[in-house]
């Protein structure tokens, strides 16, 4: 759920139900709050850009974004993200400036899985297969919509490939971020898809990174089919202000970090572990796990102590003995 149009009335705005700050290192919290202008409790901000402008105005802030997402106890969960001057920060490309366009019979696709896909998050019915290296989904209606993907994907593949790199309409190439994954071979849209995670739209960065988890559960599942997925892009994504970014980043590396290989999880504790700590206290409790595992994965907790500490409602006591080992090595 996104922050509303600063023309909406106040009244009818998502109340809040928890602001969590993140990449705030050095500058001062009571500053970001009363920039803000909300708190728990209150209706979300009028005006997103607003409330970024003000907080960027806080002595050291660089760049201040906000999320609002769903939910806790009805009500929206509002991230704030903090890029510092001098901290680990994840760069975007210049937005291109080609004339490419998807065929009418892509975009048609698309729009009637967007419309299918509303429905099924109105009636909470997300889940999703991705063993296949790209999404097919248990409701019905969604899942015939993105079946029409296939042979769309391997008809027009190259005119996806285009748009994604070149296109200037971000919409564009949201969409061609999203329905390139369902090319029959999947090796081949690899570093396209890695390249579009630095592209300086939000939604096509987040279908990106959908894409390029299935392709990673893909490759954990048949290696044999000699699909490279690189863990740096989303490692380097846990550092963006976005929280979008991270969520999807954070998801992605639980795959890749199932066999906790030593050299994946050495560049997390270098190069995002405030990241990883911000993510593990945050209280939505779906949003926090993520952050939380990885973060127990780089400490060399045991995978059944994290689970059994989470599932028992004692992962808070456990994440700060994590914390405070992690920081100590650190020094």
């Amino acid at each position: 759920m996104g922050l509303l149009p600063a023309q909406s009335a106040s009244s009818s705005l998502p109340r809040i139900g928890i602001i969590d700050f993140f990449g705030v290192r050095k500058a001062s919290v009571e500053r970001l709050k009363k920039a803000l202008e909300v708190t728990e409790g209150s209706p979300l901000p009028r005006s997103k850009s607003e409330a970024e402008e003000r907080m960027e105005l806080v002595n050291g802030v660089v760049r201040a974004r906000l999320e609002a997402v769903c939910c806790e106890n009805g009500k929206a969960v509002l991230y704030v993200g903090v890029e510092e001057r001098g901290a680990p920060a994840f760069n975007y490309r210049e937005a291109p400036e080609g004339t490419a366009k998807l065929p009418e019979p892509v975009v048609d696709a698309y729009l009637d899985f967007f419309a299918k896909l509303q429905t099924a998050i109105r009636q909470g019915d997300l889940v999703e297969d991705l063993t296949r290296g790209h999404s097919i989904m248990a409701n019905r209606e969604a899942q015939a919509a993105q079946l029409k993907f296939l042979p769309l994907a391997a008809e027009h593949e190259g005119i996806l490939r285009e748009v994604l790199r070149t296109s200037a309409d971000e919409v564009e190439r949201a969409m061609a971020a999203y329905v390139i994954a369902y090319v029959p071979k999947k090796a081949t849209v690899v570093n396209d898809l890695q390249y579009a995670l630095q592209d300086p739209d939000d939604g096509v960065r987040n279908n990106a990174m959908r894409s390029l988890l299935g392709l990673t559960i893909l490759s954990e599942k048949l290696p044999e089919l000699g699909l490279k997925v690189s863990a740096t892009w989303f490692v380097e994504h846990l550092n963006s202000v976005a929280w979008s970014d991270r969520n999807k980043a954070a998801t992605a590396l639980l795959t890749l970090t199932e066999k906790r290989d030593p050299a994946l999880l050495g560049m997390l504790r270098e190069r995002a572990l405030d990241a990883l700590i911000d993510m593990a206290r945050w209280r939505h409790l779906s949003h926090a796990l993520p952050g939380y595992i990885l973060l127990g994965r780089v400490a060399g907790i045991e995978e059944a102590r994290l689970q059994t500490a989470w599932s028992e409602g004692k992962h808070q006591p456990l994440t700060e003995e994590m914390i405070r080992d992690l920081t100590r090595k650190k020094k």
